[in-house]
């Protein structure tokens, strides 16, 4: 059986994760990563009208001009957030910051529009579904590292549209009214901050901030990108402690002094402890 083709628009955690089930099922003729990679594409898709266009995570506007050229099925998207909620560059980490425990994701079609295009699938996952799934462990029983939210929601877009991709149903118009929007992150989000914050909030903090833009604080003076942290329960005491503005405190777990490799916190105080 001869396996659709497919032209890949993706960068980063999602669209690996995503890529990675599309590619046991079509065949990946292109995987555009950059804005230059459009030409590339345009050319594929005028050579062969039936190239499919899946994105997940692009990072570059894609001009109308391209988007007409996969008419009527059109560029799908896969977006991880409850369409109209948290269009734009960060719907996950959006939502950890804001104390969702539910993530979800929406398989769109991709319009000029940022995120606004027909919603042809949606599902969502609590944070117990995706520490199962992913066979991981909640963050102080709160809610999972972000690589384990970036691979079940990439996974179900993916999955979904492997199965359905021959035979789209009809997409639903989204209501524009209802719209929330999320931007880029950006490094200075990173500092935290936990004498204004609660411990929770900072937690949230450090699990949405992992890889970029990287959650950092000073211990001895030192900067360090936070690894590993968790609520401190009632008597608990720890060698490396975070207080935080509500009283309570984070045991720092993992951590990477600046320029160094990443240790335990044992390690660090007691290389770096005056």
């Amino acid at each position: 059986m001869t396996r659709q083709k497919i032209i890949f628009f993706g960068n980063g955690a999602l669209a690996e994760y995503a890529l990675a089930v599309l590619s046991e099922h079509f065949e990946i003729v292109f995987h555009a990563r950059t804005r230059e990679d459009l030409e590339k594409a345009r050319e594929l898709r005028a050579e062969n009208p039936k190239i499919h266009g899946i994105l997940a995570s692009f990072g570059v506007l894609i001009p109308g001009s391209v988007l007409e050229m996969f008419e009527p099925e059109g560029i799908l998207n896969i977006h991880p957030s409850l369409l109209p909620e948290y269009r734009g560059a960060s719907p996950i980490e959006s939502a950890i910051l804001d104390g969702c425990s539910n993530f979800s994701v929406s398989v769109m079609k991709l319009v000029k529009a940022m995120d606004a295009g027909p919603v042809y699938y949606q599902t969502t996952f609590s944070s117990a579904e995706i520490a199962k799934i992913t066979d991981s462990e909640l963050v102080s029983g709160l809610i999972p590292e972000k690589k384990a939210i970036y691979q079940v929601l990439a996974e179900a877009g993916a999955k979904w549209i492997c199965e359905h991709l021959t035979d789209l149903p009809e997409p639903v118009l989204q209501d524009d009214s209802r719209a929330t929007f999320c931007g880029k992150l950006d490094k200075s989000m990173g500092i935290l901050t936990p004498e204004v914050d609660s411990a929770e909030k900072t937690l949230r903090k450090i699990i949405a901030f992992a890889g970029f833009p990287k959650p950092k604080r000073e211990f001895f003076g030192i900067s360090c990108i936070i690894h590993g942290a968790h609520t401190m329960a009632p008597g608990e005491t720890a060698v490396l402690e975070m207080p935080c503005a509500d009283g309570e405190k984070l045991a720092i777990d993992f951590l990477q002094p600046e320029g160094r490799k990443i240790m335990d916190a044992k390690s660090f105080v007691n290389g770096y402890k005056k």
